[in-house]
């Protein structure tokens, strides 16, 4: 008797076990998690204040630079960058920032393209007009004009009587939702970058601009220089983000250069840098 009431004891819990699993089984799933929508945004409104948020320092990383020309290797010769900015082997190093001879270090303009890549947190605004986009940069309160009216780039004899000047002349055109900026007529002696890499007049410096989202401006830009280098460089990504107004804001002034964002060179303001380290 004991036995049977045992095996019928196993035989229900088996049973109950079984049902529980079917019902279980039969439970409607809930919907799948889905990814995020992306929220939409105008592609072609750059409008805002930006920050560098990503990409090299340089127009590209290390060793990513093509050969130089002889009259390319003859210009670096004579560059001296600050202490531990040497990227190209023919550049002289040094122990002591004072013995540079960077002439920003002068307070001469840094130029383009070095305005653009040698910055770490400074910012810039983007105003956008009908016929251009306006690029402040809030260091030395420099404007750069990309001219959307379909005019010309200059060239030959164009681009002789317009002369170099230290941020070049530049034409834009929107290709999609990539803004291409072309720019020539550039000064050189303002450095390519904070490494010492040299421009010359000739050259031509191509920018694709996109943004990812309504937040997010990549760029992209290639150096067209045959003078001073053996074939075309190509940098990095360089990615800028926009700031909130809150993060541009000082004692309630809103704007690139409330507070101490001047960012001026002013000579008769600086320290003269020391072997001391002043």
């Amino acid at each position: 008797m004991r036995i049977r009431l045992v095996l019928l004891f196993v035989i229900s819990v088996l049973v109950l076990s079984f049902s529980l699993v079917k019902l279980t089984e039969a439970k409607p799933q809930g919907p799948k998690a889905q990814p995020a929508a992306k929220q939409p945004f105008d592609a072609h409104d750059y409008s805002g204040i930006y920050i560098r948020r990503g990409g090299d320092r340089g127009f590209g990383p290390p060793g990513s630079y093509p050969p130089l020309t002889p009259a390319g290797e003859n210009v670096i010769k004579t560059r001296v960058p600050t202490a531990g900015y040497n990227r190209h082997p023919l550049t002289k190093k040094i122990q002591y920032d004072e013995d540079s001879n960077d002439p920003a270090f002068a307070c001469n303009p840094k130029g383009f393209p070095r305005i653009l890549v040698d910055v770490a947190n400074d910012y810039y605004e983007n105003i956008v007009l009908p016929d251009r986009i306006l690029q402040i940069w809030q260091e030395a309160r420099v404007p750069r004009e990309l001219w959307l009216d379909g005019r010309e780039i200059p060239s030959t004899e164009n681009l002789e009587n317009l002369g170099p000047t230290w941020y070049g002349h530049s034409v834009a055109k929107w290709e999609g939702d990539e803004l291409v900026v072309n720019t020539v007529g550039l000064d050189e002696r303002a450095w390519l970058d904070q490494y010492a890499f040299p421009k010359s007049f000739e050259a031509r410096i191509e920018e694709r601009y996109r943004k990812t989202d309504a937040d997010t401006i990549t760029l992209k830009m290639t150096l067209f220089d045959p003078k001073f280098y053996t074939k075309p460089w190509v940098s990095d990504v360089k990615m800028w983000k926009k700031e909130p107004r809150k993060n541009v804001t000082y004692f309630g002034w809103y704007g690139l250069f409330s507070g101490l964002g001047e960012l001026l060179c002013a000579p008769m303001n600086a320290n003269p840098v020391n072997k001391r380290g002043g």
